[in-house]
């Protein structure tokens, strides 16, 4: 790759020009193409949104839950557009037709092999500077999940089995297998 193409900056006008079922995501203005997940990932995806559903349905709770393809706008900027595996917004204001703006109060990703890296690092801190109050990471090759609770300044690593907490919600927790 040559340096003037090394350079280039996209911004969300280039994720809406994709061609149509192509998808990929946004951060800093570089594009990171998404392979289609596998059926694990979906299971987990399934499992996981319906244990979130089930549980603000449950309590009468304000906050939604939109799994992936969902569009996240952590930035007022037009170089960051991510689509966690799972979003759960609190602040009815965020949402529009489009998709949230701001950040979610807590995002779950789901590890697939391409994503292991901007999982773990890039959308780490992407997440946290944009003011989520929970990441969860969920590796089905580890069998792990990973709960950074950032308003709390905590991680925690938990194995598939293991009820794990969720800061938002006090009293709830998900066992994730």
């Amino acid at each position: 790759m040559d340096a003037a193409r090394e350079l280039e900056y996209y911004t969300i006008k280039d994720i809406y020009a994709l061609p149509e079922g192509e998808r990929a995501e946004l951060i800093d203005g570089k594009i990171y193409y998404m392979a289609p997940p596998s059926t694990r990932h979906q299971r987990l995806l399934n499992f996981i949104s319906t244990e979130i559903n089930i549980y603000i349905r449950d309590n009468s709770g304000e906050c939604e839950v939109f799994p992936s393809p969902f569009a996240v706008f952590l930035n007022k900027d037009d170089k960051n557009y991510v689509e966690p595996d799972i979003s759960v917004i609190c602040d009815k204001d965020k949402i529009t037709d489009k998709g949230c703006h701001g950040a979610p109060d807590w995002i779950i990703e789901i590890i697939s092999p391409g994503t292991k890296e901007m999982d773990y690092y890039k959308k780490l801190f992407k997440y946290q500077a944009a003011g989520v109050r929970e990441y969860w990471i969920v590796d089905p090759i580890k069998e792990m999940v990973m709960a950074y609770r950032f308003e709390k300044e905590t991680m925690e690593q938990y194995s598939f089995g293991e009820d794990v907490s969720v800061g938002i919600y006090e009293g709830f927790s998900i066992k994730v297998q």
